[in-house]
């Protein structure tokens, strides 16, 4: 696996074997190295999907399902060219193959700005793909999952409708080309008609078509339709298996407790007592494992018993190289870079130092934003059956080759030995990107040869044993001439760098190059300053940080427009008309703001609210993931409580696959955020994270849950990504409401207001 990415670096960082790449042509994503598994009733026409005899069109799935929705998005792509019915279709697991590499995700984390579509931004697409697809990962992430398979789903559906329309062309001695497959059945104006599956067999013999006619935006009769999604019922009635669902006979559970201190290790511990206990079978010392720190495993025959034991184990921990780090040491690393260093410059135009100089007015700003958990509603687990020289796991993973190979390494076996069963994950949000507590639970089962076990992970483990969203400082200059208009925009920002420390720690590579995710959303938005510099700092430090729900555009939303509300003000301008003079040449983003401004009533000023309270609007517009999003949000505080009532969402994704997804991404993304805004910190104390349970990490209640009215604006493009971009703008939103409504700016996260204004 190392070896793998390691080739696929030098193909994208070696210029002559990148010369070479390009000269080779692109691979297809249709059909699978090895032909599918063999079904009698249900051929299989590619490497996407079976057709059964009984009609039953099953899908070949090759992304988690982690309540995004986007295993409903990509079957209703490929049944829609098909011309299934949807009551027709089902999914099966994909089986471990290039074709269903995701792509698009590692273009994406390509350092160039969206309005950058130069022949190099074209070329370095094009390679990263070719390399993805050869030497890539099975991965769901990024919010790419729609954009990446859009069109190998589609030519997946097409061609079997192709080998449908022939079978039954040569069958009924009719043209081919008067055949039409819709709604599940095979139709000739002659009447003749029959049912998919009747065809399914001798189609599957048909000879694949080397091109196809993908339906035109007028034809779709399945995409674009609020379809209800796949796993709602097993999720109603019970019998959707999540991670921690696995029951197998005689399982074995293993609860596994880490050294409390971050990166600590172990000494000793004394399991005299704890192996007398009822149920107890082993006790165990589990290694440093793809980022986790050393740990100790009680393994017991349930998962009480378990975690019983662990709470009795008596355990001597060595500290670690986190030891002399706090909040304020961290801190302190970030004002020395920002102080001492100018940073890789991700964008810059103009001359910005000369423009700051010869301005009329000047504003300056530091905003800052904590460390966060994860936090998913499913706390962490995996469960391997290590016997016979094989092994079985059931894994809730955002990257199942990858999975798999991690298992087969701890094992000691070769990877074509592991069948990982993926199930069903109960929150991701880039945390099961990583592979620590599948890696724990094949040591574990390891040492339990013969039996099922199941390692978990309980709440406190998981929010001081997680990989943070990095903190993050960002300082701004800002520049007005006489007339009040935008001249200069500087910006400086400061944090850990995620993509280093993932791909050391999940392949042992080194980083090249600057890591996007630091500045993404600081950089690559479509505001037209006149003159801007746009930086960051990174800062190493030995606190473990990770993929986050959109990730830099978390916090540098929050940075960014947060400030340019304050530049808003400060110039005595409406901020939505301010935002507006800067997006002339970018009217999809004007419009996007002009849409959220008239859905929402906007008004720039405090007001009284249906309850009789002052109540305000904040603004904010970011583009993320490919996708532009807008929010206003209503707030009031009352007894210095902030209180937000409502959230008007606006999305450009491109093509709305499935409306009803998109709205709920929209909610999610508006809760996920508000938690942040309004709860999120992780604190440390001498490399010991402080926050331990939903008591002091608490997330978003019902009851302060806002309203959110969610509007899609029309488009036939390539779908873009829908389940972060949400996420960005409602701090941010929230802050400027905050200020609009109270005089206080408030430039930290999590957001607290001062007593003066209750």
């Amino acid at each position: 696996m190392k070896r793998r990415h390691l080739i696929g670096a030098l193909a994208l960082g070696t210029g002559g074997l990148a010369i070479g790449w390009s000269v080779w042509p692109a691979r297809q994503r249709l059909v699978t190295s090895s032909p599918l598994p063999d079904i009698a009733t249900q051929p299989a026409f590619n490497g996407w999907v079976r057709i059964g005899e009984d009609d039953r069109v099953t899908v070949v799935m090759a992304r988690s399902e982690m309540g995004q929705g986007s295993q409903t998005g990509l079957a209703m792509l490929l049944a829609d060219e098909l011309g299934a019915r949807w009551d027709q279709v089902q999914i099966e697991q994909a089986p471990f193959d290039n074709i269903y590499n995701n792509q698009a995700v590692a273009a994406d984390g390509l350092p160039f700005h969206p309005d950058n579509q130069g022949q190099l931004k074209r070329v370095a697409q094009f390679l990263t793909g070719k390399t993805m697809r050869e030497f890539g990962l099975m991965m769901t992430g990024g919010s790419s999952s729609i954009k990446d398979l859009w069109r190998p789903m589609r030519e997946a559906g097409a061609s079997a409708r192709a080998m449908l329309a022939s079978a039954a062309a040569s069958t009924w001695q009719v043209p081919v080309t008067d055949i039409r497959i819709n709604d599940g059945v095979v139709s000739h104006a002659s009447g003749k008609s029959a049912r998919l599956g009747e065809f399914a067999t001798l189609a599957a013999k048909q000879t694949r078509p080397e091109t196809v006619t993908l339906k035109t935006p007028d034809q779709f009769n399945l995409i674009g339709r609020p379809l209800p999604r796949l796993e709602t019922v097993s999720k109603v009635n019970g019998s959707a298996i999540f991670g921690s669902d696995v029951r197998l006979p005689g399982l074995l559970y293993a609860s596994v407790g880490m050294n409390p201190e971050v990166g600590g290790t172990f000494q000793s511990f004394d399991d005299t007592q704890v192996k007398r206990m009822p149920g107890v079978t082993k006790v165990l010392a589990v290694p440093e494992l793809y980022g986790s720190t050393t740990a100790v495993a009680v393994v017991a025959q349930s998962t009480y018993q378990a975690m019983k034991g662990l709470r009795k184990l008596p355990v001597e921990w060595c500290p670690g190289k986190a030891t002399d780090i706090s909040d304020a040491t961290v801190q302190a690393s970030f004002k020395e870079a920002l102080d001492s260093q100018s940073g890789f410059t991700y964008f810059s135009t103009g001359d910005v130092d000369s423009a700051i100089a010869a301005s009329t007015k000047q504003i300056n700003a530091e905003y800052s934003a904590p460390y966060l958990a994860h936090a998913a509603m499913e706390p962490l687990s995996c469960t391997v059956w290590f016997k016979d020289g094989g092994a079985q796991v059931w894994a809730s993973t955002q990257i199942t080759d990858l999975a798999r190979h991690v298992v087969a390494k701890v094992l000691g076996i070769a990877a074509d030995k592991v069948q990982l069963h993926l199930t069903l994950l109960g929150g991701g949000f880039g945390r099961r990107l990583e592979m620590d507590v599948i890696a724990q639970a094949a040591y574990i089962a390891k040492a339990c040869e013969g039996s099922p076990v199941q390692a978990l992970w309980d709440r406190s483990q998981d929010l001081q044993h997680d990989f943070y969203r990095p903190a993050a400082v960002s300082r701004f200059h800002a520049a007005l001439d006489a007339q009040g208009q935008l001249t200069a925009w500087k910006n400086t920002s400061t944090s850990q760098a995620v993509v280093p420390q993932v791909l050391n720690r999940l392949f042992g590579l080194p980083a090249a190059g600057p890591d996007k995710t630091t500045a993404e959303g600081a950089f690559d938005q479509a505001y037209e300053w006149p003159h801007a510099k746009i930086s960051h700092c990174a800062v190493d430090l030995p606190v473990p940080v990770g993929f986050w729900r959109s990730v830099g555009h978390s916090h540098q939303a929050f940075f960014k427009e947060s400030f340019v509300d304050e530049v808003a003000h400060a110039a005595g301008q409406d901020p939505l008309a301010f935002r507006l003079s800067l997006l002339k040449n970018h009217p999809r983003h004007a419009l996007v703001l002009q849409t959220v401004a008239e859905k929402s009533g906007w008004k720039p000023a405090p007001f009284k609210g249906t309850d009789g309270s002052q109540h305000a609007m904040g603004l904010a517009l970011h583009e993320s993931f490919g996708s532009i999003v807008a929010q206003v949000v209503e707030v009031s505080v009352v007894a210095n409580q902030i209180k937000v009532h409502r959230v008007w969402c606006v999305i450009d994704c491109g093509t709305a696959v499935n409306p009803d997804l998109i709205a709920q991404q929209m909610e999610g993304s508006v809760a996920f955020g508000l938690t942040a805004a309004l709860h999120g910190r992780i604190q440390l104390n001498k490399g010991r994270v402080q926050q331990s349970n939903f008591h002091d990490y608490p997330l978003l209640r019902l009851p302060d849950m806002p309203r959110v009215d969610t509007f899609i604006m029309p488009s036939e493009a390539t779908p873009e990504g829908v389940g972060e971009p949400g996420t960005p703008p409602v701090a941010p939103a929230l802050a400027n409401a905050l200020f609009t409504l109270t005089g206080q700016r408030l430039r930290s996260l999590p957001l607290s207001l001062t007593a003066t204004s209750a």
